[in-house]
């Protein structure tokens, strides 16, 4: 396989800041690109740790960027705002979804989706909107907002509970989780109000993990093509014939072997482009994350020319099998399995793509520092 991308910045993890990630990015009005990500600034990387989303701006198409700026502060009573998604609203206003963590009276971590918008490029953003949706514990994958040909805004989110009891200290008796189970918030009002948009998407295995951290692609035809992190070794997807109303039961992409980790789906120019994890280069070994998952190694990019129906487009013969196809399209992002690479966000430049994700840099964790590389449309030849 051919690797690909050449990095342009590097946003490491030290003293005061253990982590940097989970990015997302957008095309301003003026030209430049505005690459947003949460910065944790106290002495702990956890998920619930205190953090805010940070910013960075390049004026030449990714070849350089301003040092970083604080975007977005948290509330006082947010223990931490984090995982944003920037998108362009059908109004044409800059939006913005973030995740707001609060630990509540009874000890436990509610996550909610939260709403903003900009009428000036991200210099101010207007008063938060709570995505009206029963309260719990909701993941939205950074950079993964879906806004529809029609000006739909849909927000894919992963539900855990009515709490996160990270240290068995939660006093609110938990109903079963059931496994992850998927939810689609929806606003046709550029971001005013929301609702759920059909009834949830529920995984068939009775597990603790489930479906987790979707995302949704809009073909030309308008059918919604929702994938999903499991740790069932494949991504797993759902297809929607009626704008996001109902779902089709999940079932394995095959060709997205995964380990627990998210895939990124974008159009980009003539391209569908997929990033992801692919556990059959990586199967037989023992590495692991710290929590015990296997090792977010390596990081690629798949290529499709038909609006992501398909990642391969050699003619298939006895000898030359569909994954065989699929394989022959797959190019290297990263390449060093001593590292861990997971959460990408993808924008388009003018001669190729931008893939922002976290990066190990040589830590025990893989959720440390944030790199974004950048390629070139005759890369992808």
């Amino acid at each position: 396989m051919k690797k690909i991308g050449k990095e342009v910045l590097f946003i490491a993890a030290g003293e005061g800041n253990p982590r940097n990630g989970e990015g997302t990015m957008a095309r301003l009005r003026d030209g430049r690109i505005l690459a947003a990500y949460t910065h944790y600034y106290g002495d702990s990387a956890s998920d619930h740790a205190i953090a805010r989303i940070c910013a960075v701006y390049s004026s030449d198409e990714g070849e350089s960027w301003s040092e970083p700026i604080t975007l977005l502060e948290k509330d006082p009573e947010a223990q931490n705002i984090m995982s944003p998604s920037l998108f362009r609203l059908a109004n044409g206003a800059l939006g913005m979804i973030y995740l707001r963590k609060r630990i509540m009276p009874d000890k436990g971590v509610t996550c909610m989706p939260v709403f903003v918008s900009s009428d000036n490029e991200g210099d101010g953003w207007s008063e938060p909107v709570h995505c009206q949706i029963p309260e719990g514990y909701y993941c939205v994958i950074n950079d993964g907002v879906t806004v529809l040909k029609s000006g739909r805004i849909l927000v894919p989110a992963s539900y855990l509970g009515l709490r996160h009891d990270p240290h068995g200290t939660c006093t609110l008796k938990l109903p079963p989780r059931e496994g992850g189970i998927l939810y689609v918030a929806y606003s046709d009002d550029n971001g005013k109000t929301w609702d759920f948009l059909s009834e949830p998407i529920r995984s068939l295995y009775d597990d603790m993990d489930g479906l987790a951290e979707p995302g949704i692609y809009e073909y030309e035809n308008e059918e919604l093509w929702l994938y999903c992190r499991t740790t069932y070794g494949h991504q797993y997807q759902s297809f929607s014939t009626d704008k996001g109303k109902s779902w089709s039961i999940p079932a394995p992409n095959f060709c997205f072997t995964s380990p627990d980790s998210p895939m990124r789906v974008k159009k980009i120019g003539e391209y569908t482009v997929s990033v992801f994890n692919p556990i059959g280069f990586n199967a037989l070994s023992p590495a692991k994350e710290k929590w015990g998952n296997p090792k977010r190694t390596p990081f690629v990019l798949a290529v499709s020319r038909d609006d992501g129906r398909s990642f391969s487009t050699a003619v298939r013969t006895p000898d030359r099998t569909a994954m065989w196809e699929f394989c022959e399209n797959l190019y290297y992002i990263e390449d060093d399995r001593k590292e861990s690479y997971c959460y990408p966000a993808i924008i388009a430049v003018k001669n190729g793509l931008l893939v922002s994700y976290y990066h190990s840099n040589g830590s025990i964790v893989c959720l440390n520092s944030m790199k974004i590389v950048k390629i070139r449309w005759d890369e992808l030849a």
